[in-house]
């Protein structure tokens, strides 16, 4: 074989390398759709809920949660965090809907987005890329949980009628465990302005 056609066969095996995951996708959604029969699903998902978790691979709430198609409306980023982003777009969908539903906040043990609460590589990030990650790092999960609910509290453009709870996931024992329970977040205001409270209390 010659020197030319060694580097072509290299190039042919390193698409194929690089396009299989996308096959693999597309040949499961064959089996999918092969047997889909939920074509009649409504837009508004049967649970009332949606669920705030992280990009981990390892955190699909899916799984995590049992959940079928069209139960819940499901979020995802960096940590599961409680963003400016976030708060936008949930506060866009309950303009659309004009009704309330429930928010799950769900974080996990053993989070990548605990390294985003380095001092050193935050300042890293902000220098080389511009971008600021202080909002999604991680320092201490049911802190960082109830840390959340108190941003979605303050958030004035989230209605009162929203509900809101967190979970923690063990990835190691597959377990979710309750860190607040369900509170609408007017009942939290009330609280906040009677007593100055967070919603660790």
């Amino acid at each position: 074989m010659t020197k030319e056609n060694l580097v072509k066969c290299e190039i042919v095996k390193s698409e194929e390398d690089h396009a299989s995951p996308l096959r693999t996708l597309i040949d499961r959604n064959k089996g999918f759709a092969d047997g889909f029969t939920a074509a009649d699903l409504p837009m508004l998902p049967k649970l009332n809920t949606m669920v705030l978790a992280c990009i981990d691979a390892r955190v699909d709430p899916a799984y995590v949660l049992g959940l079928e198609l069209g139960e819940v409306v499901v979020a995802r980023n960096n940590g599961g965090r409680v963003t400016r982003t976030f708060i936008d777009e949930t506060a866009t969908i309950a303009a659309m809907v004009a009704r309330s539903f429930d928010i799950v906040l769900m974080q996990h043990t053993n989070c990548g987005a605990q390294r985003l609460a380095d001092p050193a590589f935050q300042a890293a990030l902000k220098d080389k890329l511009g971008i600021d990650v202080s909002e999604s790092a991680i320092t201490d999960q049911r802190k960082d949980l109830l840390t959340d609910i108190d941003r979605l509290r303050d958030a004035p453009q989230l209605p009162g009628t929203l509900t809101v709870s967190a979970l923690l996931y063990d990835v190691e024992s597959g377990r979710v465990e309750e860190i607040a329970a369900p509170r609408t977040l007017a009942e939290l205001r009330t609280q906040r302005d009677g007593t100055g409270a967070s919603a660790a209390l």
